[in-house]
């Protein structure tokens, strides 16, 4: 899915696409009367029990963030019952600070396990039909949208004019990805399987083709870079994960930002890709509610910084320069801490 979000009266309006397609020049075309503003700054966060306390709403809103993107584990379904997993949406959709946000900022997001239905499922899981559509409602998605005729809860979103254009691509990494295995604790490595299936791959590969921004994050609920920790991870699947980061290659997405979530932690990774002349991080923001409190350091080669144990959300800071934009990415927390910060600068 493709979407222009114009700004009227310095106000930013969500429109949300009727249809689904692959090539970007398919988007929605705003009216004459519409002016399209530039996108400043970008929240996200996962990892939030929808009956717990949450208190980093104040600090994400003193952000004033022009838009806010979900990363999975969005409430705390685990269950096969639908019912169950509806309540669980609307508790979390009736929080009075979450309204506010939703009332001031466009939101759009993805699942990952635990709102998906079961922990670290994948394309077993029976109800996930269901389950997409439930978190559809949650986001606002119409009911007459094409993304509901589809298979999977991937997609693509545009904002700003074309000189300052943001794309945000959404990857499913639940309703498609084959079977895990474990011996003792830890996964093993699944050499043949996917994370996305085919055509998932097909769309995201026509969407970095035709790729026009001059931003674009790619978020996904488990981790894309970090490789060494023993749980969910795109590396748990090793060709799939080098596709991905082929892809970026390929088609030389200069200003591609990885997100990420899942892990009860934060931590900012980077790689070098050929061909993108800035560091490609994957900044990893898990904890709205709950971290692990016993959080030991573990091995991560990508990591810059350090690693953080403590309730937190993620910004992007996007300073729109004549000849290129200079990117800010944060990691915050209670009382809008900084807690990590990393900076590159996208030339034009």
């Amino acid at each position: 899915m493709n979407q222009h979000l114009p700004i009227r009266n310095l106000t930013l309006l969500l429109i949300l696409s009727l249809g689904f397609s692959c090539a970007p020049s398919q988007v929605n075309q705003t009216s004459s009367e519409e002016e399209i503003l530039s996108i400043q700054t970008i929240a996200f966060g996962s990892c939030n029990r929808q009956d717990r306390e949450q208190p980093l709403w104040t600090p994400i809103l003193s952000n004033k963030p022009d838009l806010w993107i979900w990363l999975g584990d969005n409430i705390y379904g685990d269950t096969d019952s639908m019912a169950v997993l509806k309540a669980k949406y609307d508790l979390q959709n009736a929080h009075s600070e979450y309204q506010k946000l939703k009332t001031n900022t466009p939101i759009i997001g993805i699942w990952d396990d635990h709102d998906y239905g079961r922990n670290d499922a994948g394309k077993e899981y029976p109800y996930r039909k269901e389950s997409r559509d439930l978190m559809y409602d949650f986001l606002d998605i119409p009911q007459e949208s094409l993304l509901r005729q589809k298979e999977g809860a991937y997609g693509s979103y545009e904002f700003g004019p074309d000189d300052e254009k943001v794309k945000v691509i959404l990857l499913d990494a639940r309703y498609f990805r084959d079977d895990l295995d474990k011996k003792d604790r830890d996964y093993v490595q699944n050499n043949t399987g996917s994370i996305l299936g085919e055509e998932q791959w097909n769309w995201l590969a026509e969407e970095l083709k035709y790729n026009s921004a001059k931003i674009t994050l790619i978020g996904s609920g488990i981790q894309i870079l970090s490789a060494e920790h023993p749980y969910e991870k795109w590396a748990n699947f090793p060709k799939e994960r080098e596709r991905l980061l082929k892809l970026l290659e390929t088609y030389k997405v200069t200003g591609a930002i990885l997100l990420s979530g899942d892990r009860h932690i934060a931590e900012i990774s980077k790689t070098d890709i050929p061909g993108i002349s800035h560091p490609v991080y994957d900044v990893t923001s898990s904890g709205l509610t709950h971290t692990w409190k016993e959080y030991k350091s573990e091995p991560n080669s990508y990591r810059v910084g350090d690693l953080i144990a403590k309730l937190n959300f993620g910004l992007i800071h996007l300073d729109w320069q004549k000849d290129g934009v200079k990117v800010d990415l944060e990691i915050r927390g209670e009382a809008d801490s900084l807690y990590l910060k990393e900076s590159f600068l996208r030339k034009f």
